[in-house]
């Protein structure tokens, strides 16, 4: 189907991150655009805003009959009444993962596929080409800072796609450029076990265009059964990569840092952002760049205004008394990653994380995992997990991980409880942490601290 011909689609999860950039594609393209969710959010109240009508019922009789295209996402239950009477009446109906198969057929496609890093990696792209003149059609699966969007629009026959594994709709994908991040197991509920998971990563890189690059991760597993006419590894600071950054300092939370290739290095490169993972990160989105050939002089310009993803080490309050930062964590390496980051920039700061779990499914199967990581914290206070679209599991609960943490200073509580201890402890480094709802008190969070 070409996506540039279509006139009029309604969507069953609009407020889905990916399904909403994709109503923003098609509403850019001069489309009726339409669409129903479960729940208001800030997310749906932005897309009415912008012309997108947005129900909260599942009511039939409210729906778009007249669209000629509906797209849903893979978390609306079977039994959804909209979804089954658009299939019961012949209605041309596909998952997201299919339009943005249909895109990067039609387009120059660069995707971002692993099991973390993909947000920042793809945002960091889609900004980088974006700013430097090159330009992109940017779908994503978080909201840039930046642009306070996860979508962007540009004349330029070129996609920037956020490869997501959950679903295993990312196979369906047809890169030029196709990055893998990582290959840590993670969706169990989905593959089973992590040589599935694996198999199918394996499998992405086999759908990339003919003549197309991979760009990978150096060190990965199974590296070695990774198809692509060309492969290319990155790495944070290893030189047996084919391009890796050095000389890397740290700077006003954020870092300096130079990138060297086999053919090109660009010096003096500045992400005013925190965490060394997004250094990794960086050196992988500027690598793309250069894959493409635009103007590192301009590259290297763009990199320093980058402000981040919303929820990816995201400062919400910096100051000489208190640093706060959000993170949508919520992988074991995700944590590691996002608290030792945090302790390498405010080494003399006592850190203190929230961690609301996400899942029963990954609960159980990373239990050992999230405990190892969140020892690594200098106190932890753990929330009750966040089931998402799950039921919940009998012996599951967030003391699987309080019970196999080696820290002593951990405590389990409510989202109350976490507002009132904010209220009452002393604090100068605070991190929050998750994918569920625990996003929901950064704001009253933030206010308190800055009262205080």
């Amino acid at each position: 189907m070409d996506v540039r011909n279509i006139k009029r689609v309604y969507f069953i999860g609009i407020g889905g991150i990916g399904m909403s950039a994709l109503a923003r594609f098609f509403k850019q393209q001069d489309a009726a655009v339409s669409g129903y969710d479960r729940t208001e959010t800030t997310l749906t109240k932005k897309l009415v805003a912008e012309g997108i009508p947005v129900h909260y019922t599942d009511d039939i009789t409210i729906a778009d009959k007249a669209a000629e295209l509906i797209v849903y996402t893979p978390a609306i239950p079977n039994e959804h009444t909209e979804l089954n009477w658009f299939r019961d009446n012949g209605y041309a109906v596909y998952k997201r993962s299919d339009v943005l198969q249909w895109i990067t057929e039609a387009l120059f496609s660069v995707t971002v596929a692993g099991t973390h890093g993909k947000t920042t990696v793809s945002t960091m792209i889609a900004y980088l080409l974006h700013e430097a003149g090159a330009g992109c059609n940017a779908f994503l699966g978080g909201i840039s800072v930046n642009y306070d969007s996860n979508y962007w629009s540009s004349e330029q026959p070129t996609a920037v796609v956020e490869a997501d594994e959950y679903d295993r709709s990312f196979l369906k994908l047809r890169p030029d450029i196709a990055v893998l991040t990582a290959m840590d197991p993670d969706h169990l509920d989905i593959y089973g076990t992590a040589e599935e998971m694996e198999a199918a990563f394996i499998q992405y890189t086999a759908n990339i265009k003919a003549g197309g690059t991979l760009l990978v991760k150096h060190g990965l597993h199974r590296a070695k059964d990774l198809k692509g006419d060309n492969i290319i590894s990155y790495s944070l600071q290893n030189d047996a990569a084919d391009i890796y950054g050095a000389n890397i300092v740290q700077k006003d939370g954020g870092y300096i840092f130079d990138i060297i290739a086999k053919s090109w290095t660009i010096e003096g490169l500045h992400l005013p952002i925190g965490g060394m993972h997004n250094v990794e990160n960086a050196i992988a989105a500027v690598a793309v760049t250069q894959l493409m050939k635009v103007d590192a002089i301009k590259v290297k310009a763009a990199l320093s205004g980058f402000k981040g993803i919303k929820r990816r080490f995201e400062y919400i309050v910096k100051n000489d008394k208190v640093v706060y930062i959000d993170d949508y964590a919520h992988h074991p390496e995700e944590l590691a990653a996002l608290i030792s980051s945090a302790k390498r920039l405010f080494p003399k700061r006592k850190c203190v994380v929230a961690f609301q779990p996400h899942l029963y499914s990954r609960t159980r199967d990373f239990a050992d995992g999230f405990a190892h990581s969140l020892d690594i914290a200098d106190e932890v206070l753990l929330l009750d997990i966040y089931p998402a679209r799950e039921l919940p599991m009998e012996g599951v609960s967030t003391q699987m991980i309080a019970d196999r943490m080696g820290n002593p200073n951990h405590t389990v509580l409510s989202k109350e409880g976490l507002i009132k201890y904010v209220e009452s402890a002393p604090l100068d480094l605070f991190v929050t942490a998750g994918a569920g709802d625990i996003d929901k008190l950064v704001a009253p969070i933030k206010e308190i601290l800055e009262k205080k």
